[in-house]
């Protein structure tokens, strides 16, 4: 049994096929599936049941994926002390808060671990932020999430034994451009939103998600892009948008664009990791070094007499582990 081949078999474990195992690992297809067999031959034991919809481990390959992460943690431990090397934490993130939260947990890091070194990978897909933290390819990846659960949001997790750590709140903002017909409207109710054209991005999107909570589906979609895109197309009066507020702030404040009075509940900033990475020296005090000290708050809606509206504050919690 080598190294190798529990990085592979975790591989096909987080990834489920062959193929996108062989595409995380930059191998061959054939170089992969040599490997599986090679380990059940070695082992004695299936490890996979293979079916129409991938790979799904057996119960002996279900005992084998705790072993192998610890194997694969050990080795690296070893490798790292024997060179004296700093602890390196990799770090992914959704493309979408790369530029206005990471830096601040980089910071926070910094000045509470100065020896760690973070690589930060960003990505805008979130499914191939976890499956890269489900296979240990990454150690922690940033993205948002709201609820008491991972996935609370509305998107699946991968089964594998994560947790997550609440870290600052973020202000999501429902906005218009200025002449809109709901911009002068002192108080909005839901119904107030039937029928109305809301721009989205793609159904994965976090602020699709929350839209879909909030509203259901009572308004009609239209999809535009990005969010720079969704902002430039409120401004130019051509539906309503659900958005970070630090992505709409400044042209709220220039009044290119109108924040709507409707209540609309925030997400978080989730960091989320292996639970069963924990016991690595200094990881768990590597993750919990990223906590903010404080919440972020939204403006009062000016014009409207509205008291200030303060996000949630951070909560620290666990994710359910998912076996």
């Amino acid at each position: 049994m080598e190294l190798r081949q529990l990085r592979t078999f975790e591989a096909v474990v987080a990834h489920r096929t062959v193929t996108d195992a062989a595409v995380a690992l930059d191998l061959a297809p054939s170089s992969v599936s040599e490997q599986i067999r090679n380990l059940e031959r070695d082992l004695g034991v299936a490890l996979f049941e293979r079916g129409p919809r991938g790979m799904r481990p057996t119960a002996a390959g279900e005992r084998l994926r705790g072993w192998a992460r610890r194997l694969l943690d050990q080795a690296d431990q070893a490798r790292r002390d024997v060179a004296q090397a700093r602890p390196v934490l990799r770090l992914g993130s959704l493309e979408t808060i790369a530029a206005v939260y990471v830096p601040a947990v980089l910071a926070r890091l910094a000045e509470r671990r100065p020896d760690l070194v973070v690589e930060v990978r960003s990505d805008g897909v979130r499914d191939r932020l976890l499956d890269a933290v489900a296979a240990a390819d990454l150690d922690a990846a940033l993205l948002l999430d709201a609820g008491n659960d991972l996935g609370g949001l509305g998107f699946g997790a991968p089964a594998a034994p994560l947790a997550f750590l609440d870290l600052e709140p973020v202000p999501l903002a429902l906005v218009a451009a200025p002449d809109h017909p709901l911009a002068a409207a002192s108080r909005l109710r839901k119904e107030d939103l039937y029928g109305r054209r809301l721009l989205v991005n793609v159904p994965a999107c976090s602020f699709w998600l929350a839209g879909e909570r909030l509203l259901g589906d009572r308004v009609e979609r239209v999809r535009a892009g990005g969010v720079p895109v969704m902002r430039a197309w409120a401004e130019r009066g051509l539906g309503i948008a659900l958005l970070p507020w630090f992505a709409v702030a400044d042209r709220v404040a220039a009044g290119t664009l109108a924040r709507l009075a409707f209540d609309v509940p925030g997400l978080s900033l989730r960091l989320v990791w292996r639970a069963d990475r924990e016991t690595l020296p200094g990881m768990r005090e590597i993750l919990y070094a990223s906590a903010a000290s404080q919440a972020v708050s939204l403006p009062p809606l000016a014009g409207h007499g509205a008291a200030p509206r303060r996000a949630t504050p951070h909560r620290r919690g666990r994710a359910r582990r998912r076996r």
